[in-house]
């Protein structure tokens, strides 16, 4: 299953989502890659600075990416790819080889607007594609005790693809985590944020049927 984490927009919280989905993947017992398809390398950093032992990571920033993902995904049950910001070449590439994308958005228009390029590029494979490859908005470092979140999601809506019920908030263990290459699912695995990352797995596995 290769799942790609798309957003144009820098900052929705893509590569933060991506460590954590993988790692808390691995934690149920898959065979998880994690792909770093930005040139930038934020995964790869987030990897050294953890000394690679959580999850094994690789980098493919080429416009090939739909091409070398089949030689190096094969024998993972899972490959989650970490999307490239403004690189257009790259999100097609990724969204041609994907099975499922995750489209993480945070709650602001300007964040909405931003994702709509990438919105009707993705519903333009699925027409030629019986529909796949399956895809859905995750809303990212929503503020806690607020109703904008809710707000978010009805608008979302209106782009013609599923929100997950699920998604994440800004919390500082995320960017805590993020600096010591860990996930919050192993500093704090009881606390809200290794809650919320239990939740989105439950809710792609289910998406993933």
């Amino acid at each position: 299953m290769i799942i790609s984490i798309l957003n144009q927009k820098g900052g929705a919280g893509k590569t933060t989502i991506s460590v954590n989905l993988a790692r808390g993947l691995k934690q149920d017992g898959g065979n998880v890659l994690l792909v770093d398809s930005d040139p930038q390398g934020s995964a790869r950093d987030w990897h050294a600075a953890g000394n690679g032992e959580l999850i094994t990571v690789i980098g493919l920033d080429r416009p090939t990416l739909d091409k070398d993902i089949q030689a190096v995904g094969s024998g993972y049950d899972w490959v989650i790819i970490d999307g490239a910001p403004q690189l257009e070449k790259m999100a097609i590439a990724a969204i041609k080889c994907s099975d499922i994308i995750l489209v993480p958005v945070q709650p602001s228009p300007y964040d909405i607007w931003a994702t709509e390029d990438l919105v009707d590029v993705i519903q333009a494979r699925q027409q030629v594609t019986n529909g796949l490859p399956k895809a859905a908005f995750i809303i990212s470092r929503q503020i806690t005790n607020t109703t904008l979140g809710k707000e978010i999601r009805e608008v979302l809506i209106g782009y013609g693809l599923p929100v997950f019920s699920s998604g994440t908030s800004q919390r500082i263990i995320y960017a805590k985590t993020a600096a010591s290459g860990s996930t919050v699912l192993d500093d704090e695995p009881n606390g809200e944020a290794a809650r919320e990352i239990k939740q989105l797995i439950i809710e792609l596995r289910e998406f993933s049927k």
